[in-house]
């Protein structure tokens, strides 16, 4: 379909302002819609695990499950402007970013804003996104491998309040990562030879239900690792202290640390019509 986007020129800019639906009238399809839910649940796991390490890297308290809750919240409606803008892809947390984070220890929230303002504002010029995508794939690699290095110590970092001389927790730990690793390595490289998933049915909603989350790493080790943790031994009295739960009892609500309120309060009063429990 022809995009309708009015655009100026102005020398050798050209500035497009993008507005809702410019590719025409949204169409439905259920199957489609439950692929895309799936693909959404992918991002919330991964983005969850990108939350915690931001807020260790910032230096803040753990997140209450309120403050998560929130997060998770308006990555929803980042996805649903998404749709509505019409961009082909959905909103997700960039990994890459809490990795930047870590790097170079700025963990200011102004500055977090101001970027999101040269993003938008260059956004609307092309010349300078070709600038940006002109920049050579060595250098994103190498950035990249700085950037997911800080991101998956931070991960392993939390496993201090584990009991590492548990052989339940050892279990858990090289189960889920061996798991983690090999089945989405798997259905990636069916894909890439057979040019579809492993779970190749007549109905392609359901073919993406199956592969898409199967794909991720950090899904499959994230689900293999909670369901382990939460069924294998749980009932032992020992075992929440080898799980390390009673370190975070604190922080399971937002007032049970008076530091919650310079960490995670949001700003222009929005605390009011979004409140924290």
């Amino acid at each position: 379909m022809t995009s309708t986007v009015p655009y100026w020129n102005y020398g050798l800019f050209r500035i497009r302002i993008p507005y809702p639906f410019q590719w025409g009238a949204p169409t439905f399809d259920a199957g489609e819609a439950f692929a895309m839910m799936m693909a959404s649940f992918v991002a919330l796991v991964e983005s969850t695990g990108a939350f915690m390490a931001v807020s260790r890297y910032a230096s803040a308290t753990p997140m209450p499950p309120s403050v998560l809750s929130r997060g998770v919240g308006w990555q929803g409606v980042a996805i649903l402007l998404s749709g509505l803008f019409g961009t082909a892809n959905g909103s997700s947390v960039s990994v890459e970013n809490a990795g930047l984070l870590a790097l170079t220890r700025v963990g200011s929230r102004r500055v977090v804003q101001i970027a999101a303002g040269f993003m938008i504002f260059f956004s609307i010029l092309g010349k300078f996104g070709a600038v940006f995508a002109s920049i050579p794939a060595p250098i994103f690699a190498a950035l990249y491998c700085l950037f997911f290095a800080y991101v998956g110590a931070g991960g392993l970092s939390l496993l201090q309040f584990c009991n590492l001389n548990s052989f339940r927790t050892m279990f858990i730990l090289g189960f889920s990562i061996f798991m983690g690793l090999s089945v989405p390595q798997y259905f990636n490289e069916y894909t890439a030879i057979k040019g579809y998933g492993p779970v190749h049915t007549g109905g392609r909603w359901f073919n993406d239900i199956v592969n898409v989350p199967f794909s991720s790493e950090a899904f499959v080790a994230g689900c293999v690792a909670y369901f382990l943790d939460n069924t294998l031994h749980r009932r032992d009295s020992s075992i929440r202290k080898d799980r390390g739960k009673h370190w975070w009892d604190k922080f399971r609500s937002y007032k049970g640390d008076t530091r919650s309120e310079e960490f995670y309060s949001l700003p222009f009063n929005l605390n009011k019509y979004f409140p924290s429990v």
